[in-house]
């Protein structure tokens, strides 16, 4: 889905287009996929507004200014100020997640007919303590186009795909599943149906059981 590597088989359809691969995507017109990467990914020597407007200093002819703005703008939106100059050594793990989501919806604001991306999550809440889980979860939530972000403005993702094995974010951030074991998908069903589902699979994950269908070896 996010274009790193061409599928085996069958096609990814995106949208209502098919995809194949990063290059290709300039010609299709106004799609606009976004990775949110399991490790935040910054690069550890730019700043956070660097991170943050590094597609529009590469990619746009914005002045450096209005780009300062938009990054300060989408920071707010994830709930973030004044942290522009900070490195990412200086941010916790949350503020890092925060950072990354920033860096992933920012776009060109002068721009015509700019769709609502898609977003793709990468395991958002991984190594994160409950309360700071909760507060990706919202933000998930929040830049989705039926949310509004932390300024009240609402949110501009048409839809995103959540990759997790954090029970608190299955409940929070997403409404429909797709439970995969071993490549292959087992259940799927809507969030509240994750807790009684009888699929054996899907029992033992939720319930953290040792017995059942999953072994660990």
């Amino acid at each position: 889905m996010a274009g790193l590597l061409a599928p085996d088989k069958g096609d990814v359809i995106i949208c209502g287009r098919k995809r194949h691969g990063l290059v290709s995507d300039e010609d299709i017109s106004g799609l606009r996929i976004g990775l949110v990467f399991q490790s935040a990914a910054l690069f550890d020597s730019l700043t956070v507004r660097e991170n943050v407007g590094f597609l529009l200093y590469e990619n746009s002819t914005l002045p450096e200014d209005h780009i300062g703005k938009l990054v300060t703008e989408t920071l707010a939106a994830v709930g973030l100020k004044g942290v522009e100059d900070r490195m990412p050594s200086e941010l916790s793990g949350g503020m890092k997640k925060r950072v990354a989501l920033a860096r992933s919806i920012i776009f060109d604001d002068t721009k015509e007919l700019i769709e609502p991306e898609v977003l793709l999550y990468d395991e958002p809440t991984a190594g994160l303590d409950p309360i700071a889980s909760t507060v990706v979860e919202d933000l998930i939530r929040s830049v989705h186009m039926i949310g509004r972000d932390t300024v009240g403005k609402p949110g501009k993702i048409a839809s995103y795909a959540v990759v997790t094995h954090q029970h608190s974010t299955i409940r929070r951030a997403v409404d429909r599943l797709l439970f995969l074991h071993e490549g292959k998908i087992v259940w799927e069903g809507i969030t509240h149906e994750f807790t009684t589902s009888t699929n054996p699979i899907v029992q033992q994950f939720a319930s953290g059981s040792l017995d059942g269908p999953i072994q660990y070896f």
